[in-house]
């Protein structure tokens, strides 16, 4: 074996569970759950964990933070089954999520500072400004956009754009909020992000206020990934220790 784990050493549930800082229940569970090998029983019924279920808890520990309860699980259930690749993939597949983020996250920090770089008028000074002068029509804002206005439509099916409806005529108007949400949804389109991809930080633009107060947000977000980035390395190395001791 890999680290030359004690053969013939026996660990009770108690031992196993005291020294990972979990119930003896959680340990049960994760090896009904496969998270575990199964463990040999005593003569009188007694699990009998060995140091090799220890290395087994480790990386799935491990595994936790970067991956999650559920995609964790699968990796140690494949590997506990010998499906080694499949187990290999679903790390794969979670790698290549952080780095979808890390685009995403580069994708969002670039509007934005195509938004601040190039402001454009309030909706009240645009031509065809709505009733009040605190607004503007599908129309305008289409054309300043550079859009088709059966595209910001679609944008506001999708929940991207919220306009109000003139009381008197019915139509369409977008106050600055809707502006920068429609303008913020442009970029990120320009940028090759999916509707669906978009709705998602829109509603974080939203919830922080502006795009002002989403600068602390994206320096949270940058942390968030980093944290996640050193997760799946940690997950990594123990996983890798743990398919050395079975090997």
């Amino acid at each position: 074996m890999g680290r030359n784990l004690q053969t013939g050493v026996t660990l009770r549930p108690v031992d196993l569970a005291r020294g990972h800082g979990l119930s003896t229940q959680a340990v049960r569970n994760y090896e009904e759950a496969g998270i575990l090998p199964p463990a040999d029983r005593t003569p009188h019924g007694y699990r009998a964990y060995t140091p090799l279920h220890a290395c087994a808890l480790r990386a799935f520990l491990a595994l936790l933070p970067g991956h999650g309860h559920r995609t964790a699980t699968s990796i140690m259930r494949a590997v506990n089954e010998g499906a080694v690749e499949e187990a290999l993939r679903l790390v794969d597949e979670s790698h290549a999520q952080l780095l979808d983020d890390r685009r995403t996250l580069r994708a969002v920090e670039s509007a934005l500072r195509d938004l601040e770089s190039s402001p454009t008028p309030p909706p009240s000074l645009y031509p065809g400004a709505a009733s009040g002068g605190d607004g503007t029509f599908i129309g305008p804002l289409a054309a300043v956009l550079g859009l088709r206005p059966a595209t910001l439509r679609q944008w506001e099916r999708a929940g991207l754009v919220r306009p109000r409806r003139d009381p008197r005529t019915g139509y369409r108007v977008y106050d600055d909020a809707d502006v920068r949400d429609a303008r913020l949804v442009h970029q990120l389109r320009r940028g090759g992000y999916l509707l669906e991809q978009i709705a998602p930080l829109v509603a974080q633009v939203r919830a922080a206020g502006g795009l002002e107060p989403l600068v602390q947000a994206l320096t949270d977000w940058h942390a968030r990934l980093s944290a996640r980035g050193r997760a799946l390395l940690a997950g990594a190395a123990e996983l890798d220790a743990y398919l050395r001791e079975r090997a």
